[in-house]
């Protein structure tokens, strides 16, 4: 080992650790008021080719029922859980245990921190990230600013971001506008927003769309709140 690594061992260790926990913190803090501006999976489409349609509005600005349809298609225990699903987990690790992959156990919370934070992946240690960040998040913002957040920046087609841009790029009015129809549209293609389009449905995006929409009244808000 280098005579200079050796006497600057700890100092490089406290900066890295001030890097890795700091940062974060210090962003979720700043976000808690300020929009992102921009997201690395947004960044790395753009690097990619992909255009950058991104409008930030504030979540009054958003039809209640894409919030329901939303939170009725991605996260049924949004107004419920502090961050978890601890069932889905459970589950989805169950199915890993049996050959397959760790899918379905992302709650609204996990994805707005892997989308604001991180980058693109499953690896062990992107989700393990993830899991600190999501506390981090539910802690400081509240279920109100984080579904306010996800709606501002999740990927929703080919360089589009947010429900603002979304509804503009698919229907052709503000995300204020939207009926019931529509924002079941819009939930039910984030699964696979590169390859599904809410104005064009497929056979099969047509049959989630309508799922969507039947569960879509079963989730009741409260504007203040967002949750009850």
């Amino acid at each position: 080992m280098p005579a200079w690594l050796k006497r600057n061992g700890r100092r490089l260790l406290l900066w890295a650790a001030i890097l890795v926990i700091g940062v974060p913190v210090v962003l979720a803090a700043l976000y808690r008021f300020v929009p992102p501006p921009v997201t690395p999976l947004m960044l790395l489409r753009l690097i990619e080719g992909e255009g950058l349609d991104h409008r930030w509005v504030p979540l009054d600005a958003i039809a209640p029922d894409l919030l329901r349809a939303v939170i009725a298609a991605e996260d049924s225990k949004f107004c419920t859980h502090h961050g978890f699903d601890w069932d889905a987990i459970d589950n989805a690790i169950d199915r890993y245990e049996d050959g397959g992959h760790i899918l379905g156990a992302s709650t609204i919370s996990m994805q707005t921190a892997k989308n604001v934070f991180l980058w693109p992946g499953r690896t062990f240690l992107r989700k393990g990230v993830e899991a600190g960040l999501t506390v981090l998040i539910e802690t400081l913002w509240g279920k109100r600013r984080i579904i306010e957040v996800y709606l501002n920046v999740i990927e929703w087609g080919h360089g589009i971001y947010g429900a603002e841009a979304a509804a503009r790029h698919y229907f052709g009015k503000p995300a204020s506008a939207l009926n019931r129809h529509e924002a079941a549209a819009l939930a039910a293609v984030l699964p696979s927003p590169l390859h599904w389009s809410p104005a064009k449905p497929s056979r099969h995006v047509t049959a989630r769309i309508r799922i969507v929409a039947a569960r879509l009244g079963q989730v009741t808000l409260i504007p203040e709140r967002v949750c009850h």
